[in-house]
């Protein structure tokens, strides 16, 4: 003690009417964790569980502080010491994604109850035994995935230079690449070029999780990618066999910056 066991699953709601894309369904992936604890130190680790979740959402997954929100429940279940909510400001307005509760003893003084079992939990040290008291945290995948798609997703139009009108759009995922589907790709110039870009690709995917794409022009591959929020795109071209180089171009500041290639070494 003090520990959590966390654990992903199906869930199912009576939803009556189900709206606003994947923000309600009646059938959804949960997130769920119970973390067992002494009750003298249980509003303690509600607090720290409050401040590392809001530190998920910020820190990891770039929400913009601006654009979530705590709701502290006004009205409590008859065993619980505190609840709150997390939101998120969705185009449809603010929603929950996570909720982190301090469930007192309740759960285990039922489970205790209807199961026979002695739950209490045994202190080796000091012979004593006790009812953890249980401080939740759960959340729903598909409505942080919702959420990830309101805040990241941007369409740009960008201006031709020679007839100054709009081209088709630039539609990007920006994506923190530690939860990006695609974090790197690798794109050939040309397909005469795929053997050393193949190594190149073959070298990065033991570490991140990459696509080879040598499909089209590469300005239609880097469309593809922003699309489906890469942060980065790694392009092998005739000058990489002479200065053992590579170029790498970032998907949100649309840089581009020469790199030397130790794989190819």
């Amino acid at each position: 003690m003090p520990f959590g066991i966390a654990q992903s699953g199906k869930a199912f709601r009576n939803e009556i009417n189900p709206r606003f894309f994947t923000f309600r369904s009646r059938e959804f992936v949960q997130l769920e964790m119970e973390f067992f604890c002494r009750s003298e130190e249980a509003m303690e680790w509600y607090d720290y569980w409050h401040r590392q979740r809001w530190d998920f959402y910020t820190s990891i997954l770039g929400i913009p502080p601006d654009k979530l929100r705590v709701q502290e429940h006004e009205s409590l279940a008859h065993y619980a010491k505190a609840a709150l909510d997390i939101e998120f400001a969705f185009p449809f307005g603010w929603g929950e994604v996570e909720g982190v509760h301090h469930r007192g003893t309740w759960d285990l003084t039922r489970h205790q109850e209807y199961s026979g079992r002695d739950m209490r939990y045994l202190d080796q040290e000091t012979g004593e035994r006790f009812l953890p008291t249980v401080v939740e945290t759960s959340c729903g995948l598909d409505r942080i995935c919702l959420m990830l798609l309101a805040n990241r997703y941007t369409e740009d139009a960008a201006k031709t230079r020679k007839e100054g009108k709009d081209e088709d759009l630039r539609v990007m995922l920006r994506l923190p690449p530690v939860v990006a589907p695609i974090q790197a790709a690798v794109l050939p110039l040309s397909k005469k070029l795929s053997e050393p870009a193949r190594r190149i690709f073959n070298d990065l995917r033991t570490r991140f999780r990459t696509e080879y794409d040598d499909g089209g022009s590469i300005g239609k591959r880097y469309r593809r990618q922003d699309e489906i929020g890469t942060p980065y795109c790694i392009t092998y071209d005739f000058d990489s066999e002479t200065d053992q180089a590579v170029t790498i171009r970032d998907r949100d500041h649309m840089t581009q910056e020469r790199v030397p290639c130790p794989s190819m070494c």
